[in-house]
């Protein structure tokens, strides 16, 4: 899989640019805040309907303009496929494909699959649950799209049920039970239970196909340093089959887990009227990290949480290329400045085997001479090849 090509109009500080793609490596070079990372940034909107920098669309788009177009070429197996995507906050996106109408924009996920290493990475081993969540939630949707769905579903229906939980919960202060409250909350416990099966077992089983993948790839990148291990923290505690999310163990099943749910969720209603939110499930979840017997956020270093996080996005890439569905485009963001040499040279060494890698650097001499290849230069408005 490659892009061939790609155009934006109007998307963060373009204007227009139309960028002619190869395969192999593809730097593009120049100051920093000229716009390179905007156009990876554009790439992986492509493939994720999402940005890795920002939660919402409306930064995207230019300045002073109410939408943006993104169109990319995108071949895979010999076969060529034309997306464009038109973002547009306030309104509905629209997409494209082969300039054909299709009925959701996440009907296009799955047509350009991406793994992108970029400084924000660091904020999977330093920052909150939730990014650890995202990272799990993006790779189950590039390994499967229809999960773009699944994760919409359960997001909707917790919504709803935190906001029933909110008004019982002030309204039956003082006063018995209401039958008909019961009932409805009933209702939406099963609907819970029922999306957040579906993406719990999904998540237990990417972490278990994910692990050996992460701790190869870390024991390569910091060989001197202590083993790294990643497992999934449930809410549901103990509640979980045993050797679940663990390699070699037992796949898990969405009926499983919802007959788990439920269980959780009616040992939880008490607390959860008392507080007005859901307290179990999968948004409460999250990716331990672990380095020889201490967590890594606040125990690693520096030096090791960059190295824990290049090797979730290298065996990312790893798993995905692995798989059918066409090897993923490596995106690398700036980041071999923040590499030593060891590191640099892993990185360097695995894609510079990709079928396609595309990398931003602010200095030409900071990208490794295996990545020689394609380059352009990044200037104000414009973009030129070397």
């Amino acid at each position: 899989m490659y892009l061939r090509h790609l155009q934006v109009t109007d998307f963060r500080s373009w204007e227009h640019v139309d960028l002619p793609l190869d395969q192999g490596p593809t730097v593009l070079v120049g100051p920093n805040g000229r716009g390179k990372t905007n156009l990876l940034e554009a790439v992986g909107y492509v493939a994720t309907l999402g940005s890795h920098r920002v939660s919402t669309d409306a930064p995207l788009v230019r300045h002073g303009r109410d939408r943006a177009l993104v169109r990319a070429a995108v071949v895979n197996e010999g076969r060529e496929l034309t997306v464009e995507l038109e973002i547009a906050p306030g309104r509905a996106n629209r997409a494209r494909v082969n300039r054909g109408a299709v009925g959701r924009p996440r009907d296009v996920l799955g047509i350009l699959r991406t793994v992108l290493f970029s400084p924000e990475d660091l904020s999977l081993v330093r920052g909150d649950p939730s990014e650890r969540r995202r990272f799990l939630d993006e790779l189950l949707v590039q390994r499967a799209p229809r999960f773009a769905g699944v994760r919409s579903d359960y997001d909707r229906v917790l919504r709803q049920r935190n906001a029933l939980l909110k008004t019982v919960g002030r309204g039956r202060r003082g006063r018995g039970d209401d039958p008909y409250v019961e009932s409805t909350l009933q209702v939406w416990d099963d609907q819970l239970a029922e999306a957040g099966a579906e993406l719990l077992a999904a998540r237990l089983n990417l972490v278990a196909d994910l692990a050996p993948f992460v701790a190869s790839a870390y024991a390569e990148v910091a060989p001197d340093s202590r083993p790294a291990l990643i497992s999934y923290r449930s809410s549901l505690g103990d509640a979980l089959p045993e050797g679940s999310g663990v390699p070699d163990g037992p796949r898990v099943t969405p009926d499983r887990m919802a007959e788990v749910l439920r269980g959780a969720l009616a040992r939880s209603r008490d607390a959860e009227l008392e507080r007005g939110v859901s307290l179990v499930g999968p948004h409460r979840d999250d990716l331990d990290l672990v380095l020889g017997q201490a967590p890594a956020k606040g125990y690693a270093s520096h030096g090791e949480s960059w190295s824990f996080a290049l090797a979730l996005r290298l065996a990312s890439y790893q798993l995905l290329r692995d798989e059918s569905g066409g090897e993923p485009v490596l995106l690398l963001d700036d980041v071999f400045a923040e590499l030593d040499s060891r590191r640099r040279a892993r990185l360097a060494d695995v894609a510079a085997k990709a079928e396609q890698v595309l990398v931003t650097a602010a200095v030409e001499g900071d990208v490794p001479t295996e990545l020689d290849g394609a380059r352009y230069f990044v200037s104000e408005g414009e973009v030129t090849r070397g």
